[in-house]
């Protein structure tokens, strides 16, 4: 499990730190000194988003996963590179318009970079709002890169009773896990709504196995009962009722290169 780090941010050329949490403020902050804007997901990202004392449900943080918009790409990966980290050039000449990897082998950590879009089981468009918050992507925007997942980890499960406890949900205002945002976009893709009813069922049902105490298990329950109502009630494109049509005869979800937001 990882600790809060603190103080101020080392210099970009000093080298990965060995605390992702502290690291990846470095890498943020670094970042936008070079007017690149890149913000944080997957386990850290959640991290950051609890209070001091730290998540309710703690586990270990690995790797770090950056979020930015398609331009500047390039000038983003000359910078990791100062910054210590070393290219999978291989990767990141296929798949770097969109993706990119990177390795911290002082640390044994991986670095991931998503461009323009989180594309794992589902494509999450995580870069329309970065400006939203100066750490981490939009908590809705956090949460759907969970609520995509099919295949459910545990830490996975961890990471979504986090930011339900932790975080307020929202219809309209603009604050906390903003359920309408999140309904606006399953209301447009069948397979989106289709994988978080899944997710969101199976939390429920798994709920009862992390022994909280009561308020933390009915606060998140009520939590995320109130987010599946609101994609329930949200108004479907043309778009999804076709696709329903075919329902589960049809894959629905993409099946990722490999696992990452940690």
């Amino acid at each position: 499990m990882v600790e809060q780090g603190s103080g101020a941010a080392a210099s970009p050329t000093a080298g990965p730190l060995g605390d992702p949490v502290t690291e990846s403020r470095r890498l943020v902050t670094g970042a936008a000194g070079r007017g690149l804007t890149v913000r944080l997901l997957g386990g850290v990202a959640v991290f950051m988003q609890a209070p001091a004392e730290g998540p309710l449900l703690p586990r270990r943080v690995g790797d770090i996963d950056l979020a930015m918009r398609r331009e500047g790409w390039r000038e983003l990966a000359e910078f990791l590179k100062t910054a210590g980290y070393v290219s999978d050039d291989m990767f990141n000449a296929l798949h770097g318009t969109r993706r990119l990897l990177f390795y911290d082998h002082v640390n044994g950590r991986k670095l991931d970079v998503f461009i323009g879009e989180f594309s794992m089981c589902h494509a999450i468009p995580i870069t329309d709002r970065l400006d939203r918050d100066p750490m981490t992507v939009p908590l809705a925007e956090l949460l759907l890169t969970k609520l995509q997942i099919v295949e459910l980890t545990e830490r996975d499960q961890r990471d979504i009773y986090n930011l339900c406890f932790h975080q307020h949900v929202s219809a309209g205002d603009g604050s906390g896990i903003e359920a309408d945002y999140i309904a606006d976009l399953c209301a447009k893709d069948w397979g989106l709504w289709r994988t978080c009813k899944s997710t969101i069922e199976r939390c429920l049902a798994d709920l009862s196995r992390y022994a909280l105490p009561l308020e933390a298990s009915q606060l998140i329950s009520e939590r995320l009962t109130s987010l599946w109502e609101r994609i329930e009630e949200a108004p479907k494109t043309t778009r999804w009722r076709l696709r329903s049509r075919l329902g589960d005869r049809v894959r629905w979800y993409a099946e990722p290169e490999e696992d990452t937001a940690n």
